[in-house]
């Protein structure tokens, strides 16, 4: 077929997706595939949830655009009440953009003029973690330690000081506690910011459960708990990077209620309109946003599509929805089988060194050699044979290559909407298996 897009691949073509219904995606030739990726972790609700369809047919009837500089809408008004309601502890405004990387974007620059607005204009940089993925703007991109994103960019990038992660597959020493590895990993964001001058460092980024970069890397023992008393005792603002793993995605609404921390900052996107319409949020502090009120006014920021009335109905009516219908007790529910069917398929597989993940929000790296953690090489780009052997049996994953050190490894990621079951659960753990025995053995198709 003739293209005039520029997709994210040139050579090759895609199917024509022409519906979907529940956990399904039609293409034009009557094939149906499992949507086990929710996209890139976004159609929580899966697809066509006839809630969400009429509440976008009623606001479109009623308003489709407003511009925030000159109206405020209901649907933004109360999207942002039940957020704030629902939001960690001290957070109660909230920011709306249309997507995770303005999030992670205005999140930045809200810590910048934060430290300004307080008299402390000296703070000035941004800490982050190496394997991270914060989004592509070039402020996002920046945060990431993506290396693969990051290399054409590097001459156009914000200096950005990176850590290692907290990744207990690959950096956790043989014979070392949960609770001495997660201190150790800690500790290097304390070395950091004494490193860089603590009056320097602004804001401290991460995502609570890692995605796409090291395929949903969850930390561990107490470790956000560490980084949050590490960021107090220095004054850095933490920033919680939730647009993948956030929203219920885990089987809580925010994934850092695991962990039993809250932030100064966090984004949010994927999962909060759940691919009905783009949107994206950032949940700020009472005191950031008392800065801001008591110091200049506002906020020296914006987009022309922010709080827009139609992406912020659509997503008013998916997180009413995942309240009505339980659906994060389905969450836990489901999130509990699909590691159980996971570990029966592949915990003995000779080239899946490691199981993962929280909820809904599960992983597999995978490796030539369970016992010495030795990754495919890359130039035969596994990750992407894996793909298509699973889109040839009617699968949507999320492979990835990179895991490691943005060169080395693979790993495939899963994000099957909440409104899964046990038999949705069963079937992608089934052509899961097939599709990766077909990958390794060079029998895509």
């Amino acid at each position: 077929m003739t293209t005039h897009i520029l997709h994210r691949q040139i050579a090759g073509s895609l199917p024509m997706a022409v519906g979907g219904k529940g956990v399904e995606l039609f293409d034009a030739e009557g094939r149906a595939y499992i949507d086990a990726s929710g996209g890139a972790a976004v159609s929580c609700l899966g697809h066509g949830h006839p809630a969400v369809i009429a509440a976008i047919h009623a606001q479109a009837d009623k308003l489709a655009f407003a511009h925030s500089g000159f109206f405020t809408s209901e649907p933004a008004e109360k999207l942002a009440d039940r957020l704030a309601a629902t939001a960690p502890a001290g957070i109660d405004h909230v920011y709306f953009v249309s997507g995770g990387s303005e999030a992670v974007e205005t999140a930045i620059k809200m810590a910048r003029q934060y430290f300004v607005e307080i008299g402390q204009p000296q703070r000035r940089r941004v800490i982050a973690r190496e394997q991270s993925y914060h989004g592509n703007t070039l402020g996002a991109l920046s945060a990431g330690g993506n290396l693969l994103r990051r290399e054409l960019y590097r001459p156009l990038l914000l200096e950005t000081d990176h850590i290692p992660p907290c990744y207990a597959y690959r950096h956790q020493k043989p014979g070392e506690s949960d609770a001495d590895y997660a201190k150790r990993a800690a500790d290097a964001l304390e070395a950091k910011i004494l490193a860089l001058g603590p009056e320097t460092v602004m804001a401290f980024i991460a995502e609570t459960v890692v995605g796409a970069t090291s395929g949903v890397v969850p930390p561990v023992a107490d470790y956000f708990k560490r980084i949050r008393a590490i960021c107090d005792k220095y004054g850095v603002l933490l920033i919680l990077d939730e647009v993948m793993c956030g929203m219920g995605r885990t089987g809580t609404l925010h994934a850092c209620e695991q962990d039993g921390v809250a932030p100064d900052l966090m984004t949010i996107a994927k999962g909060l309109g759940g691919g009905y319409q783009p949107i994206g949020a950032v949940l700020l502090s009472a005191r950031i946003f008392r800065a801001f009120a008591e110091g200049s006014g506002f906020f020296q920021h914006g987009h022309t599509y922010m709080a827009h009335p139609m992406a912020c109905a659509a997503a008013l009516a998916v997180q009413e929805t995942i309240v009505r219908d339980d659906l994060l007790a389905n969450v836990r529910a489901m999130g509990a089988r699909l590691r159980q069917e996971l570990t029966a398929r592949f915990a003995n597989h000779p080239h899946v060194g490691d199981i993962r993940g929280r909820g809904l929000f599960m992983g597999l790296e995978l490796v030539r050699d369970r016992g010495t953690k030795e990754p495919f090489d890359s130039k035969e780009k596994l990750h992407a044979r894996v793909k298509r052997a699973a889109m040839a049996r009617g699968l949507m994953v999320y492979p990835s290559g990179g895991t490691i050190d943005g060169a080395r490894g693979d790993h495939v990621l899963l994000a099957p909407p909440f409104i899964s079951t046990a038999a949705t659960i069963d079937a992608i753990v089934e052509r899961l298996g097939d599709a990766l025995d077909a990958a390794v053995s060079g029998a895509e198709i």
